[in-house]
């Protein structure tokens, strides 16, 4: 008799299914450091009723990071950016320019298909001269961060809770309340994957945490 296995999850089928009007571009550093945010932002945005999307989607080595996230950018209705490390880091003061290189295509794809079609969050941290080094961003007054899981996920969820869709009744409060237990069992699988986890398992993972959080939310 043939064993029979469960189909595991892929990212764009099922539960994981790729719905543009739902679908939210996170842009943002991958690093060590910054991975406490990261996580907090893919489970405020899983949480609101939104799927998080990323250049680790794909794990497609034979396609270009370019491709991939301007693919997903291009499919996404909503984008976030945090622009944290884009001042200069280590000996040779280097500055990183991906982030907002990824926030002008988002800014072109509103320009090409109207403000309906693509809508935009820019995170900046407290005391950081944006203005100077990005000056076009002088007008849009981006919400300020101090690096901190609570102020991150506030920011986030007060600007994704506006978006059409978003499911009510959801805080920052009950969304921090269990962003540990994710992240703990996250770091279970990075941990049974050699820290390679394939998107799929983390948006699963997101979904099953967030299903508590909006289970407790009021009527």
């Amino acid at each position: 008799m043939t064993p029979s296995f469960a189909t595991r999850p892929r990212f764009g089928e099922g539960e994981l299914a790729l719905l543009p009007a739902k679908s939210v571009f996170i842009n943002c550093p991958f690093d060590r450091e910054y991975a406490p945010l990261f996580d907090a932002i893919v489970f405020a945005t899983v949480c609101c009723g939104f799927m998080p999307r990323s250049a680790l989607e794909s794990g497609d080595v034979a396609e270009s990071r370019l491709d991939r996230i301007t693919r997903a950018i291009f499919n996404s209705r909503y984008s976030i950016h945090d622009l944290s490390r884009c001042s200069g880091e280590g000996d040779e003061n280097l500055a990183r320019f991906n982030m907002p290189l990824e926030l002008g295509m988002a800014m072109a794809k509103r320009f090409i298909g109207g403000a309906g079609d693509h809508d935009w969050l820019v995170l900046v941290p407290e005391g950081h001269a944006y203005g100077k080094l990005i000056s076009d961003l002088a007008a849009f007054d981006p919400p300020r961060h101090d690096g901190s899981v609570e102020k991150v996920t506030s920011a986030v969820m007060a600007w994704l809770a506006t978006r059409k869709d978003a499911v009510p009744a959801v805080t920052p409060k009950l969304v921090l309340s269990k962003l540990s237990e994710f992240r703990e069992k996250k770091a279970g699988l990075d941990d049974t994957w050699g820290g390679y986890t394939p998107w799929a398992d983390v948006i699963v993972l997101a979904n099953e945490t967030a299903k508590t959080v909006q289970t407790w939310a009021p009527e």
